[in-house]
């Protein structure tokens, strides 16, 4: 196996000169540090994970909490895409992951991370009033936490407020005034999306009957299915609906098509989220995109800070904007 000394014989330095280039030491020329980084690819100098932990008294283990609502596991595509942004920024600071094991009964969420030895934990999806959860965010490890603010901690969240207000506002300028939402179960996300849309409607001085907005389930295509079949019964039906997300969508699509509707001629369809899926859909689906490998590579930038500079890094919240999608699934109102 190669080693500093090595390295520091082919360059002619100390191996104390080699070890402060590698870890980023700012008293290096850059070009010794050109050199040693030069030699180290070539020669494949892996550092021994076990010294550098004694070194450092950091393992470069982050753990991650991942349980989502529907267990729907890593085939939640917008939950993956956050975890490969994530997982790519952290390999490329030397760091692995590790899921926090969920199904435990003899050890709850922080006892594992402890067992585990973490440097840091992502909260990536997780039912923040557990006490568990509660436990593990008010601990001492550095936390970081998607869609979820809890005080003093990191937090990255898709701007689920302006996301679906620029949603309604695409739907409303296409000449649509029924436009009725089901939204996901209550969580700071659904909050975020309800409030946002009624605000865009009082902006457009559109009264929003009850009836229109409904509460499913997110990525939950049954529950969709049949909340859908409810607001194309009523009486004055919608025009357009906005679903939960895009793989919820696809139980209400069947439901329309079921009834011999078409998607857009006979009434509009819009999603959230911008998974890949949603573009292959006939008609492609109109949908707020979020950037998901950006929200994930973010969170892990903001962990590895917190845990490396401990004492001069700040508990910030980070918004990340999304962009809409206008596919094919919301037509102009003929007036």
């Amino acid at each position: 196996m190669v080693s500093i000394k090595d390295i520091s014989a082919i360059c002619g330095v100390s191996t104390a000169t080699v070890s402060k280039a590698l870890n980023g030491a700012p008293d290096v020329s850059e070009a010794t540090r050109e050199r040693i980084f030069q030699v180290s690819e070539q020669m494949k100098y892996r550092p021994n994970a076990a010294a550098r932990a004694l070194k450092t008294n950091r393992t470069y283990n982050l753990g991650v909490l991942f349980k989502d609502e529907a267990d729907s596991g890593l085939t939640h595509e917008y939950f993956s895409a956050v975890l490969e942004g994530f997982k790519s920024e952290a390999e490329k600071k030397g760091f692995d992951i590790t899921f926090i094991n969920t199904n435990n009964a003899s050890m709850s969420y922080l006892e594992h991370c402890l067992y585990r030895n973490v440097d840091g934990v992502a909260i990536v999806c997780a039912n923040f009033s557990n006490p568990q959860v509660l436990e593990l965010s008010k601990s001492n490890l550095p936390v970081v936490t998607f869609d979820y603010v809890f005080n003093g901690k990191m937090a990255v969240l898709s701007d689920n407020l302006q996301g679906i207000t620029d949603l309604f506002r695409y739907v409303y300028e296409k000449g649509h005034r029924r436009i009725a939402f089901i939204h996901g179960a209550p969580s700071s996300v659904t909050e975020a999306r309800i409030v946002g849309f009624y605000r865009a409607a009082e902006e457009a001085h559109l009264d929003i009957p009850d009836a229109y907005v409904r509460e499913g389930i997110f990525h939950d295509p049954a529950s969709c299915a049949r909340l859908t079949g409810e607001l194309l019964d009523l009486p004055e039906p919608p025009t357009c609906i906005l679903f939960p997300d895009d793989f919820s969508a696809l139980g209400g699509l069947s439901e329309i098509n079921q009834r011999g509707l078409r998607i857009p001629e006979d009434i509009s369809v819009a999603g959230y989220d911008g998974i890949h899926m949603s573009k292959v859909l006939d008609p492609p689906l109109t949908t707020m995109h979020q950037r998901t490998r950006t929200m994930g590579g973010t969170a892990a930038l903001q962990l590895i800070e917190m845990i490396e500079h401990p004492k001069t890094t700040l508990a910030r919240t980070t918004v990340v904007s999304g962009d809409l999608w206008e596919g094919k699934s919301v037509d102009s109102v003929k007036k």
